[in-house]
């Protein structure tokens, strides 16, 4: 399914690979890539002529529908491993074993430090828990990955893909094998981390954001929510004045009177057709 996959999207997309070199023969490394689509999954592995194993969350596994199965058979056709994200602890933990075990076997481990999407485009600060732990419990080189423009193929909620053609741009290992037997010390995992996600920055050239991707979605969440109900408010105060005004006034708008004079000061202004001033009625 790879080849066939990968020869595809080849022939679609025609996208770009640099720096294929800087991706070993055999032998384990980690590969650390920027995420900003979900197709950043497709391309990657089938661009590459060795296997690479993802973690990838177990929705893409699970999902209903025809592109449920086919996204489900890809993932499985490439070798992805399903993880439960909203396990919390055990889940990371799982995550991780399982990384430390396609390093064992030779082979190459895929990870987003972001731990998801990019809401915007931009690199977010990279979680020190799978990658940083990984590598230091294994010893194997860590090699940055940039996707470049894939996020303008398929952008979140968008089912047909554009046709353009996508980047990747590959950069040299980075050796961590001095720190290796201490991952459990928070600070050099942090340090890990950011060296890592230093390097993804000059080689994709986005804007580095130092919060967690998580945390800006739910941000944006919660902005986007706000500014709804303001909207809805908004409407609401509408339709209540346009409710006083009908019940208020007599026909087009203006006042009703009796015995030839008027009742008064009208709750909404003249309509065209009468001369007076807004805030009095017309005679």
């Amino acid at each position: 399914m790879k080849h066939s996959l990968g020869a595809s999207l080849k022939l679609v997309f025609r996208p770009w690979v640099e720096g294929a070199e800087h991706v070993p023969a055999e032998g384990p490394a980690i590969l650390a890539s920027n995420h900003l689509s979900f197709s950043d999954s497709f391309f990657l592995p089938a661009m590459l002529d060795r296997k690479v194993t993802f973690i990838a969350k177990a929705e893409y596994f699970t999902s209903p529908g025809v592109k449920g199965r086919l996204t489900a058979a890809f993932f499985k056709g490439v070798g992805q491993l399903p993880v439960d994200r909203e396990g919390g602890r055990s889940a990371s933990e799982a995550a991780i074993r399982s990384g430390i075990a396609v390093i064992e076997r030779g082979e190459l481990f895929g990870i987003y430090p972001e731990g998801t999407r990019s809401p915007d485009g931009r690199l977010y600060r990279g979680k020190p828990g799978g990658l940083a732990r990984v590598a230091l419990a294994t010893g194997a080189p860590v090699i940055p990955v940039a996707m470049i423009d894939t996020e303008k193929i398929q952008p979140p909620g968008k089912v047909v893909p554009k046709l353009m053609r996508p980047g990747i741009r590959i950069g040299a290992p980075l050796d961590f094998s001095r720190y290796q037997g201490m991952e459990n010390d928070r600070f050099i995992l942090r340090s890990v981390t950011d060296e890592v996600m230093y390097a993804i920055m000059k080689l994709s050239g986005q804007e580095y954001v130092d919060v967690y991707a998580n945390a800006a979605k739910r941000a944006i969440a919660e902005e986007e929510a706000a500014a709804r109900a303001s909207a809805q408010e908004r409407i609401k105060e509408r339709l209540a004045g346009m409710t006083r005004a009908k019940g208020g006034g007599g026909t087009d708008g203006a006042p009703e009177a009796t015995g030839g004079e008027t009742s008064g000061t009208p709750d909404t202004p003249d309509t065209p057709d009468s001369p007076g001033p807004p805030d009095r009625p017309g005679t």
